[in-house]
């Protein structure tokens, strides 16, 4: 059995990178080698995964820059019975409006850009799954109190939502509270591009 010198023994490992790299090949200290270029599964993944996040960023971008004020046409204020224009508000940081009908009731819609439908199921006896046009939406009252208010609240992407929140002047029946904050996020929910 031939032995080689040890000079060549270690010439040949000091080379092994060199040889891996220049065929695509990377090594690491712990392991097999592994291609350096993805496989075309996950450039189609990442490719995929790049076009879902610039669909939503657009998309909320749009919302986003909405005016909240705008989004009840006038018939469709009609419809919901508002008689009143809207005034421009902020609740937090975000844009709101306000619609106010006297001795009646108050409805509200808010652009919140901060949180999405996941960060706002706080009181699970309290919310309820909805589905509003094409999106997915939460129902928020306490039925059993029957104060007067409800919420509609609209998926906006998944960091953000439009709210539809309803009071009655004289805090009762949560029910027809709910029917019109239904009613508002159903008027709205086409204006959501």
């Amino acid at each position: 059995m031939r032995r080689w010198p040890t000079v060549w023994i270690a010439l040949g490992l000091a080379a092994l990178p060199l040889l891996t790299s220049a065929c695509g090949l990377q090594r690491s200290g712990a392991g097999p080698s592994v291609p350096s270029v993805p496989s075309v599964d996950a450039a189609a993944d990442a490719e995929g995964r790049r076009h879902a996040t610039e669909a939503t960023a657009s998309a909320a971008g749009r919302t986003a820059s909405a005016d909240p004020c705008a989004l009840l046409s006038p018939s469709a204020r009609s419809s919901a019975g508002l008689t009143k224009v809207g005034t421009p508000t902020t609740v937090g940081d975000a844009r709101a409006c306000d619609y106010t009908e006297p001795g009646g009731y108050g409805v509200t819609i808010t652009i919140d850009e901060r949180a999405g439908l996941a960060d706002l199921r706080v009181a699970p006896r309290r919310v309820r799954d909805l589905r509003i046009g094409q999106r997915e939406a939460l129902l928020v009252a306490d039925e059993r109190a029957d104060d007067g208010t409800c919420a509609v609240l609209l998926a906006m992407g998944e960091s953000g939502s439009v709210h539809v929140d309803v009071s009655s002047a004289d805090f009762r029946d949560t029910a027809r509270a709910c029917a019109r904050a239904t009613t508002v996020a159903e008027l709205i929910e086409p204006e959501l591009k």
